[in-house]
């Protein structure tokens, strides 16, 4: 009778793909929610690939998305890791902290009442 050894589960899997954590999603959700209770967006899809992490923002399904918001670690000690990304490919704003990244989305929301 031979005893073989558990084969290691191989770690450097998880590594290699980019992911949202909880509390990056809680903050572009919330600000999901506002705009979807706004009538503006009306969903979104989650790309989780090697090197960036995409939340795409799209008005209707069918769509091409509204605006991306990426991560990109490997941008972390230049311009910063979050960029939000309009229709066209233009960045819209980049920097180091989401929520700060995440305003140019905001001020969307404001809008003058007639």
């Amino acid at each position: 009778m031979n005893v073989v050894p558990p084969t290691p589960v191989r770690q450097a899997r998880a590594q290699e793909q980019v992911a949202f954590d909880r509390t990056e999603l809680g903050v572009i959700l919330a600000l999901y929610g506002r705009m979807v209770a706004a009538g503006e967006w009306r969903d979104y899809g989650i790309s989780c690939l090697r090197e960036v992490a995409v939340f795409s923002i799209f008005r209707r399904t069918a769509e091409h998305p509204l605006y991306r918001i990426e991560k990109r670690p490997k941008l972390r000690n230049r311009q910063g890791m979050y960029a939000v990304i309009g229709m066209d490919g233009q960045i819209l704003k980049r920097g180091h902290e989401l929520k700060s990244v995440l305003r140019v989305l905001e001020k969307k929301l404001i809008r003058a009442v007639d």
